[in-house]
């Protein structure tokens, strides 16, 4: 086991944290979580998260991954395209020659690189029909891991991920729960000892029609609309919206 001495966390709305309360304002998240465990073992431990919600993965490449290069850390996220993939057109081979090139420019700087794959949307009815697009992106991104020396979260084969208790009513982003299994496995791929699992079962659960057709239709209303109207506008939800750690200092 490697004890890290820094940690910077690259990405979006997955990286920053959304839908996992933290404090004074700002989410917690996956990276939160583990930078806090690495810090156990590093009483020196120092940590950044310049991850900014709805960012795509020109702007990821171009605004975060030079910035992390210059900080010199010990370990560095880069889980980028998730935003890129929702859109029509969007092609998975053209976003992946971006990665590979921020993989190995991070790389270069020496630190250690954590990718991710995302999880089988088949039980998501709205990007069911993009399944295909999402594996080839995702296989793109496991390729990029083996030519490039990173660490590969694969969020993919993670089952517990694709029940809907481990996820915010706005069904894109996981709520503390399955920021908490997403920080298991992270650990767990980074060799470093945790006392919770990844490997998450559920209790069984009945669902009544008439709730599961009273929620969607709120998921209509208040989430699906509001993001197509962002859509329509050109808008981000992470307009205006600062890094929560822009400098790699000491974890508290």
């Amino acid at each position: 086991m490697r004890h890290y001495g820094s940690f910077v966390a690259l990405g979006d709305s997955f990286t920053e944290g959304l839908n996992d309360p933290g404090a004074n304002g700002h989410y917690r998240g996956w990276a939160d979580r583990v930078a806090e465990r690495l810090a156990v073992d590093n009483p020196a431990f120092r940590y950044a998260n310049l991850a900014v919600r709805g960012k795509l993965i020109d702007q990821i490449v171009a605004d975060q991954v030079p910035v992390a290069a210059e900080m010199a850390p010990d370990l560095v996220s880069l889980c980028a395209g998730g935003n890129d993939l929702l859109r029509p057109g969007s092609d998975p081979d053209t976003m992946a020659k971006k990665l590979a090139a921020a993989a190995r420019t991070l790389r270069a700087s020496g630190a250690d690189v954590l990718l991710f794959t995302g999880v089988d949307p088949r039980d998501t009815p709205l990007m069911r029909h993009m399944r295909g697009k999402f594996a080839v992106f995702y296989l793109h991104v496991r390729s990029i891991s083996d030519l490039y020396g990173c660490r590969l979260v694969d969020q993919w084969s993670m089952q517990g991920l694709r029940d809907w208790r481990a996820w915010s009513a706005d069904r894109l982003h996981m709520n503390e729960d399955g920021h908490r299994l997403v920080a298991a496995r992270v650990l767990d791929v980074l060799g470093v000892p945790f006392d919770e699992s990844w490997q998450k079962e559920w209790p069984e659960r009945a669902l009544d029609p008439r709730a599961k057709r009273r929620e969607d239709a709120q998921w209509l209303r208040e989430h699906l609309m509001p993001w197509v109207t962002r859509r329509l506008r050109g808008t981000s939800s992470g307009d205006g919206v600062l890094p929560k750690r822009p400098d790699l200092t000491p974890w508290s």
